[in-house]
C-alpha cells in the first residue's frame, strides 16, 4: 500500500482555513455595516489599513430664491441710423449713398462725437421690383442703405446729435437705448439688497418651522446688468423738422441681482 507524502497531507487544512477566516471577516463587515449608526474600524485580515464603515445622515435643508433690484440714471445713450437711398443702377445707389454718409459723419464730428464711438452695423444694396397683376416684375432701380451705431457719451447732445445727422441726410432713425458706463456699483448694491433679502426670508421659513436655523450652504447668482434693447425714436426723419431740437427723455435703468441659497436647518 502506497503512502502519500506527508507535506501534500498537511497542506490541505491549511488552505481551507484561509478561506474560513476571509469568509469569516466578509461576513462581520457585512453585520457591522447593516447595524452600525456611526463610523467604526475593523482590521482587514490582509493586516493592511482598518476598514471604515459610516453611515451618513443627511441634514435638512431650505433651498431659497430671492433677488435684489435698483434704479439707476443712465449716462450714455446709444442711437441706430441710416441713409436709404435709390437709383436706376447699383453703382449710381452706393455712390450717392457713399457721399450722403460722408455727410453725415463729418456732421458727428462737428457735434462732438468721437470716431471710436461711431460704427457701421450693416450695409445693404437690394433690387427693387414693381409688381403688377398678371404681369413679370419690371426691375425698378436699386435701394442702397447703410447704417450706422453711435454712441453719446454726454446725453445732453443726444438731441442735438439726431438733428444734426438728420440734416446731413439720415433718413431714417432705427431706435435709441439709453444705458451704464460702469454698471458695478448699481449690481454691487443689488447684490446687498438680495442678500438681505434672501437672509430674511430664510429667518421667517425657520420661525415658521420651529427649526433653528443653521449656516448657509451654497450661493448662486444670476441676472445682473443688460444694455437695453433699442427702442423706436422716429419712422422718419421728417417728424423732426417740426421742433428746433428733438427732445429726449433718458428716464431710469432697473438693475437686478438674482440668488439662491440653500440654507442648514439645525435639530
Amino acid at each position: 500500500m502506497t503512502r502519500r507524502p506527508a507535506a501534500a497531507v498537511a497542506a490541505m487544512p491549511a488552505v481551507s482555513n484561509r478561506a474560513l477566516m476571509i469568509g469569516g471577516a466578509m461576513m462581520a463587515a457585512a453585520a457591522l455595516l447593516a447595524a452600525a449608526p456611526s463610523a467604526h474600524a475593523q482590521s482587514q485580515p490582509s493586516g493592511g489599513a482598518p476598514l471604515t464603515i459610516q453611515a451618513v445622515t443627511e441634514r435638512p435643508s431650505l433651498n431659497l430664491s430671492a433677488y435684489g433690484e435698483v434704479k439707476a440714471t443712465p449716462d450714455m445713450a446709444t442711437i441706430t441710423f441710416a441713409v436709404v437711398n435709390e437709383a436706376p443702377t447699383a453703382a449710381e445707389a452706393m455712390a450717392q449713398n457713399a457721399t450722403k454718409m460722408n455727410q453725415v459723419i463729418a456732421a458727428l464730428r462737428r457735434a462732438g462725437i468721437a470716431e471710436r464711438d461711431v460704427q457701421t452695423s450693416g450695409l445693404n444694396l437690394s433690387a427693387q421690383y414693381d409688381y403688377v397683376e398678371n404681369n413679370p416684375p419690371r426691375l425698378r432701380g436699386y435701394q442702397a442703405s447703410n447704417q450706422v451705431t453711435v454712441v453719446i457719451n454726454d446725453l445732453t447732445k443726444v438731441g442735438s446729435t439726431a438733428d444734426a445727422v438728420v440734416a446731413a441726410g439720415v433718413n431714417q432713425i432705427n431706435g435709441i437705448s439709453f444705458g451704464l458706463k460702469d454698471p458695478s456699483a448699481a449690481e454691487n448694491q443689488a447684490r446687498q439688497i438680495a442678500v438681505r433679502n434672501l437672509q430674511a426670508k430664510a429667518a421667517l421659513y425657520s420661525q415658521a418651522l420651529g427649526t433653528p436655523l443653521g449656516g448657509i450652504r451654497s450661493l448662486t447668482e444670476g441676472g445682473g446688468y443688460a444694455p437695453q434693447p433699442p427702442r423706436p425714436m422716429y419712422a422718419m426723419a421728417a417728424r423732426m423738422e417740426m421742433a428746433d431740437s428733438t427732445p429726449i427723455a433718458a428716464g431710469e435703468l432697473t438693475v437686478r441681482i438674482d440668488i439662491t441659497g440653500v440654507y442648514d436647518l439645525n435639530r
